[in-house]
């Protein structure tokens, strides 16, 4: 797969394991996910049965903070925000308005937001973070390793956290033992010690 270090699909059923890794190609490639995981190691066992993967995220994207969308400018009694991109406009809007209640932010025009608080310190206003993109990351990860999983396997676990994730899936519950100790073992496989 194109973008990953290291991308295997192991299964007791050689010809199934192909047709996974196919599956799996077609779908991280499908949400763009394939630039952004640098390791991934998914392990397919039909008679327990199991699906459980794991992974090492390529590069985590940056924390996007208000000075990156907008410049604090202190007047009198008020801080004006003057918009340069209103790709993050509404969960700034809504981060502020958690922070300092609707009835003291204002927005006279789509590239200007007012906040009506005296002695609010711009630069603190600018480092405010709108917007973690890493959350949505993990959450397409996982949602893609949902549709890879066999249909059926209800019984999910799912971490993600620290660059990390991984995902295991049966139609049964299994023993925790069983599952951290395989997981300790397919981690190792794409570089992680636990």
């Amino acid at each position: 797969m194109k973008g990953l270090e290291y991308f295997v699909v192991e299964c007791t059923e050689p010809i199934g394991g192909e047709t996974y890794r196919q599956i799996a190609d077609d779908i991280l490639s499908d949400l763009n996910l394939n630039q952004s995981i640098g390791r991934l190691h998914i392990y397919i066992d039909p008679e327990t049965p199991l699906f459980l993967a794991v992974g090492v995220i390529k590069k985590m994207p940056g924390l996007v903070h208000i000075r990156d969308v907008a410049s604090a400018l202190k007047t009198e009694d008020k801080i004006v925000l003057d918009v340069g991109s209103e790709t993050y406009l509404s969960p700034m809007l809504a981060i502020l308005w958690d922070t300092y209640g609707r009835d003291l932010i204002t927005q006279p025009d789509r590239f200007t937001v007012e906040i009506h608080v005296p002695d609010l310190d711009p630069r603190a206003i600018e480092d405010m973070v709108v917007v973690d993109p890493s959350e949505g990351m993990f959450h397409d990860i996982i949602y893609a390793l949902q549709w890879i999983a066999p249909e059926g396997f209800k019984v999910r676990r799912e971490t993600v956290g620290g660059g990390l994730f991984s995902y295991v899936a049966s139609e049964n519950t299994l023993e925790e033992g069983v599952i951290d100790a395989l997981l300790k073992e397919k981690f190792a496989l794409v570089g992680v010690s636990a």
